[in-house]
């Protein structure tokens, strides 16, 4: 694998800390944060790097050289003006045939390139992004995606939004095929935007795909941010979040769990969290754990709701969990039910499926996406086929008394390992229990 590293910024916002260096060579426990993303990505394979550099700094070339001392090859695109964050892919017209990744050089992270790369090849993808949930996706710019993973549109941070919309934000990181440098004139460089006149006429042609990730990857381009990241480098969670290592995972029941036990959500309006549930949530996504829902929803097949409606009230759950700055690493659905005879039901759903709860075929696609260890990993639901869940993969479990009026209905000598009545006292239990 081939890397080309925008690492031209100037770091304007920086200058407290950089002093004259260039942002990428940003010290992070002595270490410029590009000499961090080199070595991420060597870990992975990747071996031969593209800079594009300013031509009014030097600090970056001498420092880093042709790459002898880190074990790697550095070739170097020198701008003599500023082609903004696409236009100096021009010049790689001739020197890379073969899919690259592209990175900003600001970006501190970890992560597993080689799953990454295998995502964008799988897909045939022409620019495959990095996507990940935020806490704060309201002010961000969001990816709308449709099936497969496709872009769909960006929805700038800007743009009026009076629907219910997936917490997905664009992390500034790309897997890109060498078709996509067949538009540029070598000779005749322009000044682009990589987002702008790249990735949305990709969008618009179909060939671009989100690449969903809880990996660490975060920009240090501000004091504040900077801040954080080396908080968080000095923690170990950076690290930790590579999905080539084992991850921990809370994975959560939906209703009675996060949204109000009541009626059956067939549609947006009638989801409300439970007070406190968001703030739960933000807890987990502070901690090393992953915050996974995994739901039961029959509803669709017996012919109550449609996968676009169900796919509506998940953009709302995603909504008010962003509004109260919490998100959810990902969200799994069974749509089966195995008893027929109701009026509307759709007949093909209608099945022993091996996915619908106490079965954990909705845990083994997760496990399989974020490289979850079951052993290291809680299940909490309102419920005792919840608990039985996680018994069957191998969590730990707590039971929620405060959901579902009936929760030994079904499955009643499913034994948890503790039993709470709301989620916010469920993870201050596993908090303290881990600490």
């Amino acid at each position: 694998m081939i890397a080309v590293i925008q690492a031209g910024g100037a770091g304007t916002r920086l200058k407290s800390i950089t002093g004259d260096l260039p942002k990428p060579m940003v010290d992070i426990f002595g270490k410029p944060i590009l000499q961090w993303q080199i070595e991420s990505m060597m870990r992975s394979g990747i071996k031969e790097f593209y800079f594009v550099v300013s031509a009014s700094s030097t600090a970056i070339q001498s420092f880093f050289g042709g790459g002898e001392k880190f074990g790697c090859t550095i070739h170097y695109i020198v701008e003599e003006k500023p082609l903004g964050s696409g236009g100096a892919l021009a010049y790689l017209t001739k020197k890379i045939q073969r899919d690259f990744v592209l990175c900003f050089g600001d970006l501190m992270l970890d992560i597993d390139w080689k799953r990454f790369m295998a995502f964008h090849k799988e897909k045939e993808s022409i620019i495959t992004a990095f996507a990940h949930p935020n806490s704060h996706p309201y002010d961000s710019d969001v990816l709308l995606t449709g099936a497969e993973d496709k872009i769909l549109a960006v929805l700038s941070k800007n743009q009026k939004r009076d629907f219910f919309y997936e917490n997905l934000t664009n992390a500034g990181l790309y897997c890109v095929s060498p078709t996509l440098l067949d538009t540029f004139d070598e000779d005749e460089p322009r000044k682009m935007d990589f987002e702008k006149d790249l990735l949305l006429p990709t969008i618009a042609c179909g060939g671009a795909f989100a690449y969903r990730s809880s990996e660490y990857v975060k920009d240090a381009g501000t004091p504040d941010r900077y801040e954080q990241v080396t908080k968080d480098c000095k923690n170990g969670i950076i690290s930790k979040k590579c999905l080539k290592n084992p991850q921990k995972a809370i994975f959560l029941d939906r209703d009675g769990t996060i949204n109000v036990f009541g009626d059956y959500v067939t549609e947006p309006a009638k989801l409300k969290l439970i007070p406190g549930a968001a703030k739960a949530i933000q807890r987990i996504n502070a901690s090393p754990y992953l915050a996974v829902c995994i739901t039961n929803q029959p509803v669709v097949a017996r012919g109550e709701t449609t996968f676009e409606q169900l796919h509506e009230i998940h953009n709302k759950l995603e909504d008010l969990l962003g509004n109260e700055g919490s998100y959810l690493d990902g969200i799994y659905f069974c749509p089966h039910h195995p008893d027929k005879g109701f009026p509307g039901e759709v007949p093909e759903l209608k099945i022993d499926c091996s996915s619908r709860k106490p079965k954990i075929g909705m845990l083994l696609k997760a496990k399989e996406r974020f490289n979850i260890d079951f052993f290291s990993s809680w299940f909490i639901g309102d419920t005792c086929q919840d608990v039985q869940t996680g018994i069957n993969a191998g969590c730990r479990t707590v039971l929620l008394t405060g959901g579902d009026p009936h929760p030994y209905a079904k499955y009643p000598d499913a034994k948890p390992n503790h039993i709470c009545k709301t989620l916010d006292e469920a993870v201050d239990l596993i908090m303290k229990l881990e600490a």
